[in-house]
């Protein structure tokens, strides 16, 4: 028993045990100092309502920051003479990976996170929007500058950490065997997510229809496309299905749309009103429509003779897709107005039942 405890103090008499509870004592007080702060931010912040979440969103962002990077420098400069730190945890090859080279790395591939997405977020903006450059141009070129950074900082830590990158070829044949046969589907998807950002048949801001859903293209990641729809659901779609499917693009390279109102008319009815009547809608509609042009002009389509109407489409042309529900629902509205106004009825679907007189001695056997 005596010498099991003479062990197990000596166990803990090591010098990385104490360097642990350093580390331990020092992160508990950062994070202590980090809560104090958020406490008080809330207290401070506490009688204004408004950007109240925008504010404390901001500094929990930069405390996050600051906290990570604050431990990751004191053990890289505190323990960089200790023997634990320096001292050799794996080796690859040749290459000796101590804690101290680990540190380093992923020092330099999460500051070069932080700076894409500080550049990405507030400087970029200020170039597109000099340069008047759309949506889906901005995200690409984003996307584009994010993995480029990303890319960089990788070969930057992986030289860092003494890998040399030559000896990768290996483990990248390795792994284009393993693209080949279990990962064709995630490959695929990669492949067409960088097809999407330079060919652009879709782009960020793009309204379009997958599988009769109506919605915006949100995001192109590298796996997958997000589309919000107009119910404000999000839709996750492979992007190797927008190169093997048919997909309707309003927002391809024109986004004028037309759009068709459909509406019947009571057998009867003057047409040339009816036609009138219409054609004034879309001009009435023009003058306080954003979005409505009239050119090409609208068209009145007489359509037919149908079951219980005379049926017509209004043909009018609109510059945005996404106002295509506002812009429709308007000119129902307004149709239904100006046709009761001048006494036009809108029918509803009706069936005349005749009714033929029956044999005498039929009828005396039903009712028998």
């Amino acid at each position: 028993m005596d010498v099991v405890i003479i062990d197990f103090m000596d166990y803990f008499s090591y010098q990385w045990v104490e360097d642990l509870l350093i580390i331990i004592g020092i992160v508990v007080a950062i994070l202590f100092i980090r809560w104090l702060i958020l406490f008080f931010s809330k207290k401070i912040n506490s009688d204004s309502r408004d950007g109240i979440k925008q504010h404390n969103t901001a500094v929990r962002y930069v405390l996050n920051w600051l906290s990570l990077y604050s431990i990751l420098l004191f053990i890289l400069f505190y323990f960089f003479d200790s023997g634990w730190f320096v001292g050799e945890i794996i080796s690859v090859g040749s290459v000796e990976i101590t804690a101290s080279l680990i540190i380093i790395a992923v020092l330099i591939i999460t500051l070069a996170n932080r700076a894409s997405k500080i550049v990405t977020k507030y400087f970029l903006p200020r170039v597109f929007d000099r340069y008047q450059l759309d949506r889906g141009v901005q995200f690409t070129f984003s996307r584009i500058f994010h993995y480029s950074v990303m890319i960089i900082a990788i070969i930057i830590s992986l030289s860092t950490v003494g890998i040399d990158l030559s000896a990768l070829t290996v483990f990248a044949g390795v792994v284009g065997v393993g693209i080949g046969f279990g990962l064709q589907n995630i490959a695929s998807n990669f492949i067409s997510g960088i097809i999407l950002l330079f060919e652009r048949p879709i782009k960020v801001g793009d309204r379009v229809i997958v599988d009769d859903i109506l919605g915006d293209v949100e995001k192109i990641n590298m796996r997958a496309t997000v589309i919000k729809t107009i119910d404000n659901e999000h839709i996750i779609v492979p992007n190797s299905y927008f190169l093997e499917e048919h997909v309707v693009n309003r927002s391809y390279s024109d986004p004028t749309l037309r759009l068709t109102i459909p509406i019947g008319v009571a057998y009867g009815s003057d047409v040339e009103k009816v036609r009138d009547l219409l054609l004034q809608v879309a001009n009435d509609e023009y003058e306080d429509s954003k979005v409505m042009i009239l050119d090409p002009k609208p068209f009145v389509n007489f359509v037919g003779f149908g079951d219980s109407s005379l049926d017509f489409e209004l043909f009018v042309w609109i510059l945005n897709p996404n106002h295509v529900i506002v812009t429709k629902s308007n000119i129902n509205f307004r149709i239904n107005r100006i046709l009761a106004d001048n006494n036009i009825e809108i029918p509803f679907p009706q069936r005349d039942l005749h009714v033929k007189s029956l044999n005498g001695k039929i009828m005396d056997d039903i009712k028998n």
